[in-house]
């Protein structure tokens, strides 16, 4: 049965009401969730922390695979409540059954009557291409010598990759992105500046320096050693430090000559607990220049896997043009292939097969991206939308509950953070999201014949974007507020 969705009061009246009040109408019982307890961590007086916080609103997270498991996957509560303690989720669940626990003068963040939820994630971006974006005419190997490679030189200035680093970390979380894994240029310093900020902001964030040592101008280029160095000590500078993580980031096979690929596998080697990506079979003359250069691999994801990049904790992104051999590679290499839809219908490199990623006889985890700045939007709900799109033009459909169960535990999962991000179970770390449907005034009159949940969160990825985010919080903390 479609759960109700809750009544609301005009949007103009209703930001007039002080938060004791707003949201009301939406704690009567409907969209309520029967028999099913708070989610609770005991706590006794001696592991009580004086950090103890709370936000209320109608929390959605997901325990598992939608696309599996169904409604079964999602937890939705009306009246819901995040207790929090130091950051991390202490208990979820209703919000009568959990306020009386509080101790006198627990602050509560009140955000009835909207949506929190999980903060999104975001598997593939380019922080130096944020002044990339909306480059006019080309296809991606043309885009990357006319545009990318201009700009990618200037993060050679360590005040100009700082610059960006703040713009990149305040769109993401403008957005409601609190975690990324996110490609860095050829210079240490850019990682540098990437991470610093991060760190001061408390986010988590992968990152790692682009390697290259062929087929870019020279300013970008490294060398095999020169490169492995350099990502040898960035990892042990920041891989694990607070909530930075490394990943090591061949940009891709046109790049990096056999001796750097070679150079990047004992990098996966000697730190398996990091993340690997880069780019794969994105475009038909990409894949043809990658033939060209590896005549003796059968295929080019075989390229990769003869070096040991293919693995678990491999982001591909992109994925457009594989071969049957290829999904059978990277399904027996529990790889990742990365979904970047406004990238791949901007270059016009192709349409992501998401059903056939989902064929039972060679199943392939997947991840979706905005990838900046191909991509054209730094909403993940924008990016939704057009995945959407994407899929029904191959005549697939992506449900509500799949788009927002990829962009939180889906991405989490990818990124193999799932026992940290991506939902409200006790003793995640409580990276949220706030979220207003009615956020445009054409977005509040469609809400208006909004009857279910899945209406509402349709309608957030059809039409939503940075403007629907009333607040993101990064470890409990108001990192962004609408406004």
């Amino acid at each position: 049965m479609a759960e109700t969705c809750p009544a609301r009061l005009p949007r103009g009246k209703r930001d007039l009401l002080p938060d004791t009040r707003r949201g009301a109408a939406c704690g009567r019982g409907r969209f309520r969730r029967r028999g099913r307890a708070p989610s609770v961590v005991p706590t006794t007086a001696s592991d009580r922390h004086p950090l103890l916080k709370a936000i209320r609103g109608r929390l959605l997270w997901y325990v598992s695979d939608p696309e599996t498991d169904g409604a079964a996957a999602r937890r939705y509560v009306e009246d819901g409540l995040l207790v929090l303690r130091d950051g991390l989720v202490a208990a979820s669940g209703e919000a009568a059954g959990l306020l009386p626990t509080l101790p006198e003068g627990t602050p509560v963040a009140d955000h009835r009557p909207h949506l929190v939820t999980p903060g999104f994630i975001d598997a593939h971006i380019h922080y130096p291409q944020t002044q990339v974006v909306a480059s006019f005419g080309a296809t991606l190997l043309e885009w990357l010598e006319r545009y990318t490679f201009v700009e990618e030189q200037l993060f050679a200035d360590p005040d100009h990759a700082a610059a960006g680093a703040r713009f990149f970390l305040d769109e993401l979380l403008r957005n409601g992105t609190t975690t990324a894994s996110v490609y860095c240029t050829v210079h240490p310093g850019s990682v540098e500046a990437l991470f610093a900020e991060s760190a001061r902001r408390g986010t988590r964030m992968a990152a790692g320096k682009m390697m290259m040592d062929r087929g870019a101008p020279p300013p970008l280029l490294d060398t095999a050693e020169g490169g492995y160095r350099d990502a040898k000590a960035l990892i042990g500078r920041w891989h694990g430090s607070g909530r930075q993580l490394y990943a090591i980031s061949p940009r891709f096979a046109l790049t990096s000559t056999e001796a750097q690929l070679a150079a990047v596998g004992q990098l996966v080697r000697e730190h398996p607990d990091c993340l690997v990506q880069t780019h794969l079979s994105e475009n038909l003359r990409e894949i043809e220049a990658v033939a060209a250069l590896h005549p003796a691999d059968r295929d080019y994801a075989s390229v990769y896997d003869r070096f040991g990049l293919l693995g678990p904790r491999s982001l591909l992104g992109h994925c457009l043009h594989l071969s049957e051999e290829e999904f059978e590679l990277l399904h027996a290499r529990d790889a990742v292939a990365v979904f970047c839809p406004t990238s791949n219908t901007f270059l016009g490199s192709g349409l992501f097969d998401w059903a056939r990623m989902r064929d039972p006889r060679h199943p392939i985890r997947v991840a979706v991206a905005t990838d900046i700045g191909g991509g054209t939007s730094y909403s993940v709900l924008a990016t939704m939308g057009e995945a959407y799109k994407v899929l029904h033009l191959q005549g697939q459909s992506l449900t509500p509950d799949a788009a927002f169960h990829a962009i939180t535990r889906g991405n989490a999962v990818a990124l193999g953070l799932d026992h940290l991000i991506g939902s409200f179970e006790p003793g995640r770390e409580c990276d949220a999201v706030v979220l207003d449907a009615g956020a445009t005034p054409a977005m509040a009159r469609r809400l208006e014949r909004v009857r279910a949940l899945e209406e509402e969160l349709f309608l957030l990825t059809t039409m939503g974007d940075d403007r629907c985010v009333v607040a993101t919080y990064v470890m409990g903390e108001a990192a962004h507020r609408r406004g």
